[in-house]
């Protein structure tokens, strides 16, 4: 029997782009379910009572919530395209940065935009931001996965095209290219993955939402 899998999302999310960018990469054909955020359908908050929240992806009737949680579960279900590494120090290492971009560089930057680019807050986002930086420089690589996507790279889809949707949005600037060179040049190396680009809400989306703020 083939696998069923469905994905409870809403487009436009940076969190909901996950799971659909991973199931792109490992080729696993899937059912996409847009959510009205407004009006949560009974499915999400069966398959998800706790958070209430999306994404959630179902795989033969069980679902998986929280998007990180179900990125690690795509990789451990269909093998081909790695996104954790194999190495167990190399995986602790992906799974602290995915930690970092979402619980430091996301809301450091999310409060940055929602205060139209305040002083302040802008240099508390460019000091996490600055850590992104200094990790790409290191690697020398093409990705934070090294010379493919891997899990840090899809949790920073939020550095690669809402950002710069923000910039456009709200005609601030967040992450200046003269002092975030790598970061720059991964977004423009990431979202033009092929499964990347498939799995990205449009640009024009993420544009039409922040100028609600």
């Amino acid at each position: 029997m083939s696998d069923i899998v469905k994905l409870y999302a809403f487009r436009g999310s940076p969190y909901s782009c996950r799971p659909e960018i991973a199931l792109k990469l490992k080729g696993v054909k899937y059912e996409f379910i847009q959510e009205d955020l407004k009006n949560k359908s009974a499915d999400l908050i069966k398959y998800n009572p706790v958070n209430k929240k999306v994404p959630v992806l179902v795989h033969n009737g069980n679902p998986i919530s929280e998007s990180v949680v179900i990125l690690e579960y795509i990789d451990e279900v269909w093998k081909g395209v790695p996104i954790l590494p194999q190495d167990a120090y190399e995986k602790a290492q992906a799974r602290f940065w995915a930690r970092f971009v979402d619980d430091k560089c996301i809301p450091a930057v999310f409060k940055a935009m929602v205060s139209r680019g305040e002083e302040q807050a802008v240099a508390e986002a460019h000091v996490q931001m600055q850590f992104l930086e200094n990790e790409l420089k290191a690697k020398g690589k093409k990705f934070f996965g090294g010379d493919n996507v891997g899990l840090v790279d899809i949790c920073a889809s939020y550095m690669a095209l809402w950002v710069g949707a923000a910039e456009e949005a709200l005609g601030i600037k967040l992450m200046p290219k003269d002092k975030f060179p790598k970061l720059i040049e991964w977004s423009d190396n990431y979202i033009n993955c092929p499964a990347v680009k498939d799995g990205l809400p449009p640009r024009e989306t993420v544009v039409g939402i922040y100028k609600t703020l």
